[in-house]
């Protein structure tokens, strides 16, 4: 008995060793690995710990932890609320549009940037692409009010050129839904395409050599070469935003919408501003915060069973 003991503790102070050696060897790995698990530690996993604001009447003179518990008074209150239901509607709405317009969009911008046989256009292309990706909504509000003014924005001049009435689009129900959906391709495409441009480049260049050989089209080979090596990424990507499908970019909505279309406009986040910060509704806040967090872990579990089962490829 002694006897395996003691082979134990050696192979436990062998492997202590080992342990300790590889450490040394990676030593610079782990050291930039170290600064975004701090930022993961002190920014996500501490305000956990605030979460149970959610189930509390919060004070912030007695604090989160003296705070009174009402259960899921806050939750109850968010679903009871009159706007529920077209707040989840216009949330849904966007996050989905989102999805549906941008990221066909990024993938084919990621394969003509690839297929791009002259490097001066290509980098061009790329930069231009890029770009509105690094701009604030502020500045993007400012060049979309100098676009679409009712007055002399740019394409009402065009709409007046050809006899047209002028439209007001941040300030018509029906019009801007779609401006939302497609500043947001036009701000982000370029920089979504990265992941896309660099899977690409994974790809075994022999495959498009062979199938050259063999006479191919330019979109032959990018049907039955390209799309299905990119298929994984292009999998991982949806799965990844299905998980933030609740939250529909309230820096966007927050700097475009107005009274006018609130009907349209107004989704989750832009409400428990209003409800939670503006009125010091914490709990509320936090309880919504909670149950999108929630939602969303769930939506992405399903979404990867269901990809795991339908092409074999799937995030985990």
């Amino acid at each position: 008995m002694k006897e395996q003991q003691l082979a134990k503790a050696v192979e436990n102070k062998r492997r202590r060793s080992r342990l300790s050696r590889e450490i040394g060897r990676h030593r610079s790995i782990y050291l930039l690995a170290l600064l975004p698990m701090i930022y993961y530690i002190i920014f996500k996993y501490v305000p956990i710990w605030n979460a149970q604001i959610a189930f509390k009447d919060f004070r912030a003179v007695q604090g989160v932890v003296g705070s009174p518990w009402i259960g899921f008074a806050n939750f109850k209150e968010f679903f009871d609320s009159f706007f529920f239901w077209s707040l989840i509607r216009n949330t849904v709405m966007y996050s989905v549009g989102k999805l549906l317009i941008s990221l066909p969009l990024s993938i084919i911008l990621a394969i003509a940037i690839y297929e791009c046989t002259r490097p001066i256009l290509r980098k061009v292309v790329q930069t231009l692409a890029y770009l509105p990706h690094f701009l604030s909504w502020v500045i993007m509000y400012g060049i979309l009010l100098t676009l679409l003014a009712p007055g002399d924005g740019v394409f009402n001049d065009i709409v007046k050129l050809f006899g047209g009435t002028p439209i007001d689009f941040l300030s018509n129900t029906k019009a801007f839904p779609w401006v939302v959906l497609f500043s947001d391709a036009w701000k982000e495409m370029g920089w979504s395409a990265i992941i896309f441009i660099a899977a690409l480049m994974g790809i075994d260049v022999s495959l498009f050599e062979a199938a050259m050989v063999e006479g191919a089209s330019s979109w032959q080979r990018v049907r039955y070469i390209t799309l299905p090596s990119i298929l994984p990424v292009i999998v991982t990507v949806l799965i990844l935003k299905l998980g933030t499908i609740l939250d529909a970019g309230f820096n966007q909505i927050f700097m475009l919408y107005s009274p006018q279309v609130y009907a349209v406009a107004d989704i989750i986040d832009t409400w428990v501003y209003r409800q939670g910060l503006l009125e010091f509704k914490f709990g509320l806040a936090t309880a919504v915060g909670l149950f999108k967090g929630v939602f969303g872990m769930f939506l992405v579990l399903f979404a990867n069973w269901i990809s795991k089962k339908a092409t074999d490829s799937a995030l985990f």
